[in-house]
């Protein structure tokens, strides 16, 4: 069992996460070396350090993000590749042996909402197509709620428009391209690739979105036919397609091995591409939770787990989705449903 943690800016503490049962791991980042550049091993090093020394071990990095000029098929982008492979060399000499990254064009997982009022008094993340239309984009990112990557107005518009070259077609050569060269790294410096499925599931903003359905994974995984190149399993972004049946998919891609990390989290779909996140019990949200993890069992998978985002509950202000509260209520659901698996075993 492991926990997002985002480095000394986090309002929560290791020593919080230290004490929640059962959490070992610690999932985080470096989040000041900027987009493209190879990660100091120095940095990296000492962030593990400081989660070593706190009685946790770095189990999972996410993520180092891919650059636009990779995922855009610039020229360039043979450079950044490069950098790339030379990050996941660090993460291997260090011991870090997943990683957990995404291919999402310009923007990465997306809300319209970061407190939605629920009606325990709880606030969650929730996403409209409907409100996310009414964005205008003329003005850049910072009408996007709680947008961590900045944008000016300029900036964002040329973005956008060398995407209006790049199709679904082309986005999966893309992706092809990358993993070609970074897996047989990663496979060499023992560390596995998680991709994580994109968050909404669909295309946002006319951009092309790739990896939302089964037989996307499945589509994926099979680019670089190599056990480093798997999946990050995470029942929330796919539970957000009605059409995702997610036991079944936890099973096939578990079959296969290639399920290197999985995110938990609930929704509950409230509309067409519309949804709003829950507590992480099955009876609050349209994820069976208990079914994922048995066929995650079932299928043999021994990797980390963390709970992803929370509701904000009993006061907590913080980061949306990232409170301390109720991730540790789900960390402590996760963990008794597994028992439960491992117990029928004997």
């Amino acid at each position: 069992m492991t926990f997002r943690w985002f480095g000394p800016a986090d309002p929560i503490p290791l020593a919080y996460i230290r004490q929640i049962p059962g959490v070992r791991g610690v999932v985080s980042a470096l989040y000041d070396v900027p987009i493209g550049a190879p990660w100091p091993r120095e940095q990296l090093e000492r962030l593990g350090g400081d989660i070593d020394a706190a009685g946790l071990s770095l189990a999972v990095v996410e993520s180092i993000p891919v650059h636009e000029d990779i995922k855009l098929g610039r020229p360039t982008r043979d450079r950044f590749i490069a950098n790339y492979c030379e990050s996941v060399r660090t993460m291997g000499e260090l011991g870090i042996s997943v990683l957990c990254y995404n291919f999402m064009p310009v923007f990465d997982w997306m809300r319209t909402d970061l407190a939605m009022p629920l009606a325990d008094g709880s606030s969650a993340l929730a996403y409209d197509d409907c409100a996310l239309s009414a964005v205008n984009l003329a003005r850049g990112t910072g009408d996007l709620p709680g947008w961590a990557a900045t944008y000016g107005p300029g900036e964002l518009q040329a973005l956008l428009a060398a995407y209006r070259d790049v199709d679904t077609a082309r986005l999966w050569d893309h992706l092809a391209y990358f993993l070609e060269r970074v897996v047989p790294v990663a496979e060499e410096a023992r560390v596995r690739m998680a991709i994580h499925p994109d968050d909404p599931p669909w295309s946002i903003f006319g951009l092309p979105r790739i990896i939302c359905r089964g037989p996307d994974l499945e589509r994926l995984v099979g680019l670089v036919d190599r056990p480093a190149n798997g999946v990050t399993f995470c029942t929330g972004s796919l539970g957000a397609r009605p059409d995702n049946d997610l036991p079944a998919m936890a099973r096939r891609l578990g079959e296969m091995g290639r399920i290197h990390f999985a995110h938990c989290r609930n929704v509950r779909i409230t509309g067409e591409h519309q949804f709003h996140e829950t507590p992480h019990p099955s009876a609050c949200g349209g994820v069976d939770l208990g079914e994922v993890l048995r066929a995650l069992h079932n299928a043999g998978f021994t990797g980390p787990m963390r709970p992803d985002h929370g509701r904000m509950i009993w006061g907590e202000r913080g980061r949306p989705g990232y409170g301390l509260y109720d991730r540790a209520l789900g960390a402590t659901y996760l963990q008794g449903l597994w028992e439960g698996l491992l117990k029928n075993d004997q």
